[in-house]
Parts: structure tokens; sequence; C-alpha cells
């Protein structure tokens, strides 16, 4: 762990104007931690004003979790806010648009994944579940009592990362079963933030998914899926995000890789597996993220940047 709970709850109660963001291309964790922070702040009397950092919008399925609709797409954050909290982002590339402001103010760094190295003033960096897990002990350390909205931001973000409670400990069933007894409809938020989709995303699904590429090196097979501008253009993050799940577990495969073009020639990197620590793999391209699961950003043509990977995968044991 790196930080205290104590220190972390400590700089939140000293601050009376507060910002909070989540790290760019949202998912439901980063969308969920912002909202249970923020209006968990909010009860203590403090203004909170909750962000991402990029400057276009983010997946409108995130908008079912409550008060999503305050998160802002950001490239700044207010200048009255003495105190500015990083929720959800593994390193500082993480807070997009927001990284100057990580650099050069009073900041608080919340987050889940073993790779952070802890990049604000006050960190509290611990392993678990999903960030959300971390803010409700932060909650309740408060002082702060749960009522819906924050119970659904945080089962959101703890039913997500955990690929509905498919990996974690058992504290991950005690937490949803609190969570769950303030009245949350799970079924629906499963659909919103899991099942539901489109006839287009589908089809973005098959142009993907058809150039799957099988690649041996070393000790190591790899299930790549390239998804570039052409292939992905004008679909929503989520089902984007969502390819990785294709290749987690292919048969005959150890690892699995996505390439998601965000625009010409840059790629966010998506890797997944349940035998190598991806987050190694990752840092060495200025990345990180979990054991199992990790990404990076990179630049080039798409047979550079798969050669590249290829050879990083090759002296990874």
């Amino acid at each position: 762990m790196i930080g205290s709970y104590e220190r972390a709850v400590e700089v939140l109660r000293e601050a009376q104007t507060v910002a909070v963001t989540g790290h760019l291309r949202p998912d439901a964790d980063a969308v969920g931690s912002v909202m249970a922070l923020t209006l968990a702040l909010r009860k203590l009397g403090k203004t909170v004003t909750a962000h991402v950092g990029q400057p276009g919008d983010f997946s409108a399925n995130l908008r079912t979790i409550p008060g999503a609709e305050e998160v802002l797409p950001s490239t700044s954050l207010p200048a009255e806010a003495d105190l500015i909290v990083a929720v959800d982002c593994g390193s500082l590339d993480r807070t997009g648009s927001l990284m100057e402001e990580f650099t050069s103010r009073r900041s608080l760094v919340i987050d889940h994944h073993e790779s952070n190295p802890g990049f604000g003033t006050d960190n509290l960096v611990e392993v678990a579940e999903s960030t959300t897990v971390i803010l409700r002990r932060i909650i309740e350390m408060l002082g702060v009592e749960l009522d819906r909205d924050i119970a659904h931001a945080l089962y959101a973000g703890l039913m997500t990362d955990t690929g509905s409670f498919r990996w974690g400990g058992a504290r991950m069933h005690t937490l949803a079963a609190e969570l769950m007894d303030y009245g949350l409809d799970t079924r629906q938020i499963a659909v919103d933030l899991l099942d539901l989709t489109t006839s287009s995303s589908l089809q973005m699904f098959g142009r993907v998914l058809s150039g799957l590429q099988v690649r041996e090196v070393g000790e190591h097979t790899a299930a790549i899926l390239i998804a570039d501008i052409e292939a992905i253009g004008g679909q929503p993050n989520s089902a984007v995000e969502s390819l990785v799940d294709f290749v987690r577990a292919l048969e005959g495969t150890d690892i699995g890789v996505v390439f998601k073009e965000q625009s010409r020639a840059v790629w966010a990197v998506s890797l997944r597996s349940s035998t190598i620590d991806v987050s190694q793999l990752a840092l060495r391209f200025g990345g990180g993220g979990h054991i199992p699961a990790a990404g990076y950003m990179t630049a080039g043509p798409r047979e550079a940047i798969v050669t590249e990977f290829l050879s990083a995968l090759s002296q990874t044991p």
C-alpha cells in the first residue's frame, strides 16, 4: 500500500472546495468512483465538481450511474478548488488532458492498480477489486451515511471491475450484499452497463473479430485484435472496450491483446492474461494496470506496433 486511509481522510476533511476526476476513456469504476466521492463529500457540506480528463464525451451507458450527468469532460479544473482528487487513475498519463493540473496543484490520488507509483501530493494506493472498494471504507471513515445513489455508484464500479464478480476475494461479495440492501435494481444495472448493445456495435465486432491473429513468440501465444478507426468509428467506447473479452481466455493462447486506434496511428492497447503479469509488460511502454489486466498507449503503423509488442512479449517470462 502507498499512503494510508487515515491521511487520505484527513486531506479530504481539510478541503472545502474539491475537484474530483476519473481517467480518460472512463469505465464504470471511474465514473462510479467520481460520483460516489462527489456525493459523499457534498453530504459534508463541501463544494465538489466532477470531471474526466478528456475534451470529448464518454459512453452514454455510464450516464445511468446516479449523478453522472454532472461529470464534465474537461481540459482544466476549477481554479478555486483547494484540492484535486484523481480516482481510478493508475498513472499520471491516465488523467489525460488534466496531467498538468496534477504536477502543479495540491492533489490526492485514490486508486487500486498495482502499478500505480503514486503521483499525487498525497496518495492512497491499495490493491483491491475496484477503486469503489477503497472509497467505501473512506466514506465510512468520513462518517457519511450511504444512500441509494452512493450505493449505486459504488456497486457499478465493483460489478464491472470484477467481471460480474468473477475476479476478486470474499470482500467483493460482502460489499455487494451491503450495497444491495439500499434497494438497488442490480439486474437493470447489469443491463445498463454490460449487456445493452446495438446492431451497429455487433457489426463492428464482426469486422474486428474477422481479423483475429494468433501469433506465437517464444514461450507465448497471443490472440491479437486490431480495431482501427475504419472498423470502430462512431461506436461507443463501452463497445470498443468490450472487444478484449473475446480474447481474454482464447483456447490455445496465454495472452489477449486489442489495439484500438484513438486517432490516426495513435493506439490504446489492452492486455489480458491469466498466466502472465501483463502490468509489467505494459510498464515497458509507459502504461500499467493489474497483473491480469493492463494497458498502454503507443503510436505508429499497425504492423510496427504489433511487432514492438511481440518483441516485448518474447522477453517476458
